[in-house]
């Protein structure tokens, strides 16, 4: 016997609540077809855009990009953590011969011209050098004379079976660009993405940036009269000036605007300054040394500076933390100094020799080194800098 007292709302026939869950999963089911859809196309530009840059780089780059940058974060932390380089031990093989080494001839005439040869670099791993640790070795000439030299050692007194490489180069025969990257700064330049086929009959040397320009570096970008990321009052600034030649300092106190600026690009907070390391090296924190790993991490790093005499160097390797980074930089006579970036997939310093039947050849700085010579070839998509021998 029905109970219902003729009041209750009227129930929908059952065959019209199935077809309203029928189309309520229809749409659900379209609606994230689409996003994967949309998702998909924007991730396969990612990893089919130009340049040599690997997947994981790709991918990484793509998520930060979208919003994912704590998640890479904490991939790249759980990588790290799972991944920590040895302590101990010996390079195997011993301190490498730096491929590509040349013999220094200069041309009759061509004497005195230069600057004076870097000393060796002393041991930074508490024991005595090895054979062949922190020598220099003469890898690019101008005329016979050194132009681009390199060494390499053992980062400190723990991570004794890694090298670092060290790169001197000499602003009388080279002389230095800012290249932007299709990505980063992005945007239209004079300046190319690439070694293109004019510039490869005069490059000496190449390597990489800093961090990202979206706010990982805490600092800008000024280049060809124009700012495409604000600079920052006291970032760590590595400016090249119209003819060429490079300096380091801190933006508006030991460098700032004027005619003799042709680009700025800026990376964090001084390493070395006044010949020494940033006391806050171990303990500065994000705020200063960046929030991808921590400054304590002991990975790929690399980082650029200038000498008493103009020199400039490049130094590169795994196994650093910000704090070996700096003291590397200190031992090869560097007095202004700043880290550029990161993780294998971005350090990489090249020096190249040239190649009548083709582009140059190029060689890696040092033996971990994962990103191949040929990728300044290609168009990148990060922002980096060439060095070419002067008329």
């Amino acid at each position: 016997m029905s109970t219902s007292t003729g009041l209750e709302p009227a129930r929908p026939p059952r065959q019209g609540r199935r077809s309203w869950v029928r189309w309520l999963r229809r749409s659900l089911l379209a609606a994230v077809l689409l996003f994967l859809i949309v998702v998909g196309w924007s991730v396969s530009a990612a990893l089919l855009a130009p340049g040599t840059d690997s997947v994981a780089a790709r991918l990484a780059e793509w998520g930060r990009d979208h919003g994912l940058g704590g998640v890479i974060t904490w991939l790249e932390t759980q990588q790290y953590n799972h991944n920590q380089p040895a302590v101990g031990g010996l390079p195997a093989g011993g301190i490498p011969i730096a491929p590509g080494a040349l013999p220094a001839t200069p041309a009759p005439g061509g004497s005195g011209r230069g600057l004076p040869a870097p000393a060796p670099i002393v041991s930074l791993a508490g024991t005595a050098l090895l054979p062949g640790e922190g020598q220099w070795h003469t890898v690019v000439t101008d005329h016979g004379q050194p132009a681009v030299r390199v060494a390499s050692l053992r980062p400190d007194s723990q991570h004794t079976s890694f090298v670092t490489g060290v790169m001197w180069i000499d602003p009388t025969f080279v002389r230095g660009q800012l290249q932007p990257g299709f990505t980063d700064p992005g945007g239209s330049w004079r300046a190319s993405t690439s070694i293109t086929p004019a510039l490869q009959r005069t490059v000496a040397a190449a390597f990489n940036a800093g961090f990202r320009l979206n706010g990982a570096s805490h600092g800008g970008y000024y280049s060809e009269g124009r700012t495409a990321v604000p600079l920052v009052d006291g970032a760590a600034s590595l400016v090249m000036r119209p003819d060429g030649t490079a300096t380091v300092g801190s933006w508006n106190r030991e460098v700032r605007m004027s005619p003799q600026v042709a680009s700025v690009r800026q990376n964090l907070v001084m390493l070395v300054d006044n010949g020494q390391v940033n006391p806050t090296c171990a303990t500065g924190g994000t705020a200063e040394w960046g929030s991808t790993i921590g400054q304590a991490a002991y990975i790929h790093r690399s980082a650029f500076g200038v000498t008493a005499d103009g020199a400039e160097v490049y130094v590169g390797g795994p196994a650093l933390s910000v704090c070996t980074l700096g003291n590397i930089l200190k031992a090869a006579g560097v007095v202004r100094g700043m880290e550029l970036d990161i993780n294998p997939a971005w350090v990489s310093g090249t020096y190249f020799h040239d190649s009548p039947a083709g582009p140059p050849k190029g060689f890696r700085l040092f033996p971990a080194e994962q990103v191949p010579p040929e990728h300044y070839l290609h168009a990148s998509s990060r922002d980096w800098y060439g060095w070419y021998l002067r008329p």
